[in-house]
């Protein structure tokens, strides 16, 4: 009888034993494949400061000017090179896992925007995003950076 019990007691320590090693593993396997996804973080980060300049490079640039080859052919050249330039950078992100996301309408979430501050327009529904200051960015799904927005406010 002691000796069932001595075998049962270590049966039960093995089994635990297997359960504990089965769970590191199953730990490291996350942390590696985490490590795999995450591991660009810092480095899309700091490349997120260069999209919004090339953003808003573009933005400078009056629409009525952007085609007039004729009166303004370096500005033309310029603004089609900034623009590929910006294409490049986004297809590069893409390719990575990093996706920009923000859109003028879309409910307000604090889990992936930012409100730097409230207005009012009675065209939009209150609680959605109106103007975006700074697009959002996701990491492999993960929120990277909180897009920067100004929310519709219900009216007084």
């Amino acid at each position: 009888a002691r000796l069932e019990k001595e075998v049962k007691s270590l049966k039960d320590q093995l089994m635990r034993s297997l359960a504990e090693q089965e769970n590191t593993r199953r730990i490291a396997k996350r942390d590696v494949s985490d490590a795999k996804q995450f591991a660009i973080k810092s480095f899309s980060k700091s490349l997120l400061d260069s999209a919004d300049n090339l953003e808003r490079a573009l933005d400078a640039v009056p629409e009525d000017l952007r085609t007039d080859s004729e009166n303004h052919p370096v500005l033309v050249t310029l603004y089609e090179g900034i623009k590929m330039t910006e294409s490049g950078l986004n297809k590069a992100f893409e390719m990575n896992g990093l996706k920009r996301f923000g859109g003028i309408g879309e409910v307000f979430d604090p889990n992936k925007h930012e409100a730097l501050f409230e207005y009012a327009d009675p065209s939009r529904d209150a609680g959605t995003v109106g103007q975006i200051m700074k697009s959002g960015f996701t990491l492999n799904d993960r929120v990277l950076r909180p897009a920067e927005v100004g929310v519709v406010k219900k009216e007084d």
